[in-house]
């Protein structure tokens, strides 16, 4: 065996004389995830109420996130970005109307300090802005899983009657978490930063449990079972017990099908099915409709 070499420049190669070409690539390729900081998704979250988004994303899944520097949230209080001394936010709505208006001044004075902190042009540019609104688009799984792609995601939540519109211009998209009214954006947000820092590669223990999960493929989980294989007459079915995967898996998605459709049918409406799927899917409706 020939001698060994250390490069410090660049990438760490060590190469022995004997070593193939594709073996020292090999090695390039792993001191880069040796030596490179993995890539954390941070949150950059303005809200009126920052102590409610600290207590929650200091536990949890997402709290081993942010520990294990895959995450991290950060928040921006319009309050702190207000010019005149009584710390005002908000407003009465011009051509009247009850309740008060989120002024603009403070809104866009926060997104400026976000895009301080990012500093990189091309990152500003790219960022995710999230105003969460009633009136958004439906957030969804699918959403979560894009979201879960980039490096920095601004969020705006809102309170009192609503927004200036001009707030809305900050936005390149605004996001709805369901058919009703909160009283501020917080929970609203917690729920985007939830769905989207657990999709993040090193945040779950196990990945695969990601993939298994109700909307990860269009449609619902199958139950799912534990110790005891027996509590209050209830017992695990006989199949998880056997140990034959094959006939696990086709029992799983059959579960998952069926669940669907009794409790979700709009979902099967635009999930991707494969043949088999589809197959099994008219088999259980015709057994669910007493056509055997």
């Amino acid at each position: 065996m020939g001698p060994v070499a250390f490069s410090l420049a660049g990438p760490l190669t060590i190469s022995y004389s004997c070593f193939t070409r594709s073996a020292t690539l090999h090695l390039r390729r792993v001191s880069r995830s040796i030596f490179l900081a993995p890539e954390v998704l941070t949150f950059h979250v303005i809200t009126l109420f920052p102590d409610l988004l600290s207590t929650y994303t200091a536990v949890s899944v997402i709290g081993r996130g942010i520990k294990a520097e895959r995450l991290a949230v950060k928040t921006y209080n319009p309050r702190d970005f207000c010019a005149d001394k009584y710390k005002k936010v908000d407003d009465t709505p011009y051509g009247g109307g009850a309740g008060m208006v989120l002024k603009p001044e403070p809104f866009f004075a926060a997104y400026d300090s976000i895009c301080q902190t990012i500093a990189d042009d091309a990152k500003q540019q790219a960022m995710p802005v999230l105003l969460m609104s009633p009136q958004g688009q439906p957030f969804s799984q699918a959403t979560a899983q894009n979201l879960s792609t980039e490096k920095d995601i601004a969020i705006i939540c809102g309170h009192y009657e609503g927004f200036d519109e001009r707030i809305r211009t900050l936005a390149t998209r605004e996001v709805c978490i369901g058919d009703y009214i909160l009283t501020g954006g917080e929970l609203a947000s917690l729920v985007v930063i939830d769905a989207v820092g657990r999709l993040v590669p090193g945040v779950l223990g196990k990945i695969a449990s990601v993939h298994d999960e109700s909307f990860s493929d269009g449609i619902l989980e199958a139950p799912q079972y534990t110790k005891p294989p027996e509590f209050r007459g209830m017992e695990v079915p006989e199949i998880l017990r056997g140990g034959d995967h094959k006939a696990i898996n086709s029992w799983r998605r059959r579960q998952a099908l069926t669940r669907t459709l009794k409790r979700r049918p709009d979902l099967l409406e635009k999930a991707d099915l494969s043949p088999s799927d589809r197959k099994l899917l008219d088999e259980i409706e015709s057994e669910l409709s007493g056509n055997h």
